[in-house]
């Protein structure tokens, strides 16, 4: 059996005991069981489901200092953030508890019989929606809380009625494991099936494809790199019977800022683009990586307040020695793509220094490698000559989870045209403030146009996500002891 190994992302230094790689074997048991506890959890009522989330929640809490400091290990993000973290995902555990109790699950749209013949007439019909089955769930490398183990993905499904078998990142298998037995305990105090949540673990693809490919997974949800989700994607696609396959994957966010606001306050905006770009060591999928500027006197400060405040910054470590390499050769890229440096210096081994670099909208547009994310603190200025070539750079861009407008308070031709263009390529569009930082809320979009994900008309974040688990019925002429089920499948 092949052994995994966790690391002190500080140091490299080995984290914890050696653990076992599941077998394709056990892989399949998990799936299973997986299944076989969403036979009855399927029907299970808001409720149980509410209670079950609000015990998750309370187990992470009340495990708190031990959670943290394994995390820190792990991932190096600092007590404070990961503190933060946790507070934000037993927040998301009991916002979708709060869902569950209101039903939200059972809705449906009643439309009563009307006599006559078609078109006009028709059947007594009810729109409801049944849970899809066991998802796979893979947890992200950057939010060993938020987005792993009990994050928003797994919250949402078992809001939905589903089961879950998580694949558990090699980024922080101890926290993973540790939650793993938080999230038994649990099942076990409310008498539910072990396989109702299940976990995987592995390096390399192996695992993970054998969990998308397994015939009774129902759907994938996926934070990760372009490169990988695409992977996963084409398997889902390929199965005898394709599944639904969820992905949160790359995205340079780009922020486009015009003279007037550069000029009332460009110096304040230059600190917190700064702040953006280098929080969390920009390992956040919504770090902001080019910065579209008019070719402008004020544009031209704002590029050298923002050099100057990136300078004084110091990223802390990356989370995995390959992030990091990922990062250099990134910024290596860029550097020689016909860019001029504006930021370069040597970091640690651990912990990188902040990149700055700046290039014209041809250069940017006819080099497409230069759309692609840079995972790390770095990020492209491009210089436009109009509006109208801002709109090109962001059409070369393809598709993003947000884009952020400064400027376009007051209406007119250019910031009618701006919003267009945002709003064709993004799922979030900003117009104060900076990307990072997405809010669980009812009106969240956490999703965009490929690249950034793969189902864009869906979101990984907010209330909504709930609906991604969920397949609509209509159950046409139904019994009257199904009608009074409320929604709520059998």
């Amino acid at each position: 059996m092949k052994t995994l190994q966790s690391f002190k992302a500080r140091t490299g230094e080995p984290f914890g005991a050696p653990l076992l790689a599941h077998t394709p074997e056990q892989v399949d048991s998990i799936v299973e069981a997986a299944s076989t506890a969403f036979a009855s959890w399927q029907a299970s009522s808001g409720t149980a489901r509410s209670s079950l989330l609000r015990a998750l929640a309370e187990a992470i809490e009340s495990d708190r200092d031990e959670l943290v400091s394994i995390a820190d290990n792990e991932t190096a993000l600092g007590p404070v953030r990961l503190n933060g973290e946790l507070d934000r995902t037993a927040f998301q555990l009991r916002r979708f508890a709060d869902m569950a109790e209101r039903g939200v699950a059972f809705e449906s749209v009643d439309d009563p019989a009307v006599a006559g013949a078609p078109p006009v007439g028709h059947p007594a019909m009810v729109l409801q929606r049944v849970p899809l089955g066991p998802v796979a769930m893979f947890s992200a490398s950057n939010f060993p809380f938020a987005f792993s183990v009990l994050g928003g993905d797994t919250a949402s499904a078992l809001a939905a009625g589903c089961s879950v078998v998580i694949k558990a990142h090699t980024a922080h298998l101890v926290l993973s494991n540790r939650m793993l037995g938080l999230i038994q305990k649990v099942l076990e105090v409310k008498h539910l099936p072990k396989g109702l949540i299940g976990m995987v673990q592995g390096g390399g693809s192996d695992v993970g494809v054998r969990l998308v490919a397994h015939p009774l997974i129902a759907a994938g949800a996926f934070t990760g790199s372009t490169r990988g989700g695409a992977a996963l994607q084409a398997v889902a696609n390929a199965r005898p019977r394709p599944i639904p396959f969820y992905g949160e994957l790359g995205s340079i966010n780009p922020v486009v800022a015009l003279p007037g606001i550069l000029q009332a306050k460009g110096a304040e905006l230059a600190t917190l683009l700064a702040g953006s770009i280098n929080q969390g060591c920009g390992q956040f999928c919504t770090s902001p990586g080019v910065i579209v500027l008019l070719n402008d006197p004020a544009s031209d400060a704002f590029v050298a307040q923002l050099t100057v405040a990136l300078k004084a910054l110091q990223p802390h470590a990356m989370l995995t020695p390959g992030i990091r390499q990922a990062f250099d050769n990134g910024v290596a890229h860029i550097a020689e793509s016909g860019v001029k440096i504006l930021l370069q210096e040597n970091g640690s081994p651990e912990a990188p220094r902040p990149f700055l670099a700046q290039t014209d909208a041809i250069n940017f547009i006819v080099n497409s490698e230069l759309s692609e994310e840079v995972f790390g603190p770095a990020a492209l200025i491009v210089r436009v000559d109009s509006v109208a070539e801002t709109l090109q750079v962001l059409a070369a861009i393809g598709g993003s989870l947000t884009v952020t407008l400064w400027g376009a308070e007051q209406e007119s031709d250019d910031a009618r045209a701006l919003v267009r263009g945002a709003m064709n390529i993004a799922g979030r569009v900003l117009f104060a403030g900076v990307p990072t930082g997405v809010a669980v809320c009812a009106a969240q979009q956490h999703g965009g146009p490929w690249p950034s994900s793969t189902q864009p008309m869906t979101t990984s974040v907010g209330d909504t996500a709930i609906n991604r688990f969920l397949r609509p019925v209509c159950v046409q002429d139904a019994p009257s002891w199904l009608l009074a089920r409320s929604g709520q499948p059998c």
